[in-house]
């Protein structure tokens, strides 16, 4: 690898861990400040609790690392029918750091041992790069706009300071410890 590859691979992998950051902590505000009542609620139709979606979200992250780096510490598992937001927060923000160590791996040019980009047991594994980024950070925020939808649907809508909220990423970025901005690799 050349120099120049070498040192644009390194700024991505950098960038990535500082976006999945940003992402975990969008996922962190709308539990914070979710009603407690709406946690459990029973939505309309076959559709998951809010709960559930989030349990999804970590148990699908601990298959991704469990999967494409499994030498990592591989994060538990979450019950969806017993979860609490509490414990959903801290299962979520030890999912997040696992990805994290797993784009930097990836995505870092320092010969890390994360070469492929496992979704699942029956997808075909893609080659690591930002696709990989794009896909785990759609997944998300697929799931984040659902829970906004139900909370909303079920009478429990989120502040509009939270809904706006997790679109202001500069703000998300120095929460997540970024002395720069988006752009801007500290």
């Amino acid at each position: 690898m050349t120099t120049r590859q070498h040192k644009v691979h390194t700024q991505l992998g950098r960038a990535a861990v500082q976006i999945f950051a940003a992402n975990e902590r969008m996922n962190q505000i709308l539990i914070e400040h979710l009603d407690r009542t709406a946690w459990r609620a029973k939505p309309p139709g076959k559709a998951r609790t809010i709960a559930a979606i989030f349990t999804h979200m970590h148990n699908v992250r601990s298959k991704w690392v469990r999967l494409t780096a499994p030498h990592l510490k591989v994060p538990r598992q979450l019950n969806r029918a017993h979860c609490t937001p509490q414990q959903a927060r801290a299962g979520l923000a030890e999912s997040a750091a696992r990805c994290a160590e797993m784009l930097a791996e990836a995505l870092g040019g320092c010969g890390g041992r994360v070469e492929k980009f496992r979704r699942d047991g029956w997808a075909r594994p893609w080659p690591v790069g930002p696709e990989m980024l794009c896909y785990m950070l759609a997944h998300e925020a697929h799931h984040r706009g659902q829970v906004c939808m139900l909370a909303h649907q079920l009478g429990f809508p989120l502040p509009n300071e939270v809904a706006y909220g997790i679109w202001n990423w500069e703000k998300l970025w120095k929460e997540c410890g970024s002395s720069a901005g988006p752009g801007y690799v500290s």
